[in-house]
């Protein structure tokens, strides 16, 4: 059975699909189908196989016709787009025809909308420049991760007064504007550091507390304006949000957190044994992990300017009409031509990216072999395995990592994560990186 299809283009980036369907492309197949219902239906007056074909026909021909068609349709247009190599953008999109009698017509004819790929220029070089943002660790960074682990390693005691860094346990008693207990307000007993406290006065006056003591603050006030006061106090954001904000403190019980020396004993829980020698070594150690957290940062950003730079410097047109109107379609639930007018901006220029990923791809050969996504996979199982101190070996990582390639969603999405990758690398080599040393703040602007 050969079905008549053809392809006419309306532009360069447009076409019109028509599919021709004449009775001898169907009727065997519909025959068979009727045959087959004929011998299993069951109709009161009739012994099972005998119903007349006409009134099998009449009940279900239009039916299975109309699915016949159908059937026909799917392969004959996709089978005609991969056989002639047609590029396209999204799916064809039928064009509506409610001039269709499926009770007397035999010959049918139906059209698609296709939006084309566009031919482009990819003009790569080392004359094209992308920043390359290397964060490194500064000094104050490097000095709050040492006082971190200084703190992770520290040991308790219990003063008999409180400082600024003290620990407290109080009872949290809600007042009035007047300095009263509010009725059925927030009374909890609670565990805060004071070096919450960031509102000078306030700070001063939590300073030297006995067990025992009241101090009123103002929490609001008092706290770090991020300061999760509605989770210290057991309520509801919305009763923190109507509170005036004072409340009584009744200290019952003073902690404090003695950071750990900087000594070798600390150099050795954090690094291991004879990693650092020295203060000067161990802070160099600190600076070094921390700038290795990092490079995934930086290549995020690197590959984001790369988009950036590159959808600038490479120009070609889309089938925009067809690609809103298969925007309204494509999704889940249908969208407005509103929404889609104000979507299809940021889909446009992921669509042009994805088109010049992959004819780098393409031109380039860069592939992705059975075993470099078998390694991939054991390397990324073990680096989050690692964070739980899980070190599987041998067979169980075989094991762990066939489980997550048999997953189709999991294998997808790590194929796109080497491919992305390897994309990353070719860049590197093919353009002009020019690499920039900023601290993590310096950084945090460059992305917004």
């Amino acid at each position: 059975m050969l079905i008549n299809v053809t392809t006419t283009n309306t532009d360069k980036l447009s076409a019109v699909l028509t599919v021709e369907i004449k009775p001898e492309d169907y009727e065997e197949k519909v025959d068979k189908v009727l045959q087959d219902y004929r011998r299993k239906a069951n109709i009161p007056g009739f012994r099972p196989g005998h119903v007349p074909k006409s009134l099998i026909k009449k009940q279900y021909g239009k039916a299975i016709l109309v699915d016949e068609v159908n059937h026909i349709l799917q392969h004959a247009v996709y089978d005609h787009i991969r056989e002639k190599n047609l590029d396209i953008l999204g799916n064809p999109l039928p064009v509506e025809n409610d001039s269709i009698d499926w009770d007397s017509q035999k010959e049918f004819s139906f059209e698609f909308e296709l939006g084309l790929a566009p031919d482009f220029e990819l003009k790569l070089s080392n004359r094209i420049k992308v920043p390359y943002y290397k964060i490194v660790a500064d000094k104050e960074m490097v000095d709050r991760y040492v006082t971190d682990y200084a703190k992770r390693f520290g040991t308790m005691s219990y003063p008999d007064t409180t400082s600024e860094t003290s620990i407290v346990k109080a009872q949290f008693v809600q007042l009035d504007g007047k300095g009263n207990k509010v009725e059925n307000g927030i009374e909890e007993e609670a565990s805060l550091s004071l070096e919450s406290v960031v509102d000078k006065k306030s700070k001063k006056g939590v300073t030297g507390l006995k067990i025992g003591d009241k101090i009123t603050l103002n929490l609001k006030k008092a706290l770090k304006e991020d300061f999760n006061l509605a989770s210290l106090l057991n309520t509801e954001k919305g009763a923190i949000e109507s509170a005036q904000g004072e409340f009584e403190l009744e200290i019952k019980e003073i902690s404090q957190l003695d950071p750990a020396p900087l000594n070798q004993e600390l150099f050795d829980k954090v690094f291991g044994p004879g990693v650092a020698s020295s203060e000067e070594e161990f802070r160099n150690k600190v600076k070094e992990d921390a700038e290795k957290m990092f490079v995934n940062e930086s290549e995020r950003k690197f590959y984001d300017d790369v988009k950036t730079t590159l959808l600038g410097k490479i120009k070609f047109d889309l089938p925009d009409e067809f690609l809103k109107k298969w925007m309204q379609s494509a999704g889940e639930k249908p969208i407005s031509k509103e929404e889609v007018e104000e979507q299809y901006p940021d889909m446009k220029d992921s669509m042009r990216w994805q088109l010049i990923e992959n004819r780098v791809i393409k031109e380039n050969d860069i592939q992705v072999g059975q075993e470099e996504l078998v390694a991939y996979t054991k390397q990324m199982v073990m680096r989050q395995m690692a964070q739980y101190g899980q070190m599987p070996t041998g067979d169980d990582l075989d094991s762990i990592a066939k489980r997550v390639l048999e997953n189709k969603e999991e294998a997808q999405r790590v194929t796109d994560q080497l491919y992305s990758d390897k994309l990353k690398d070719f860049f590197k080599e093919n353009l002009k990186v020019d690499e920039k040393e900023v601290n993590f703040d310096e950084f945090l602007k460059k992305v917004k």
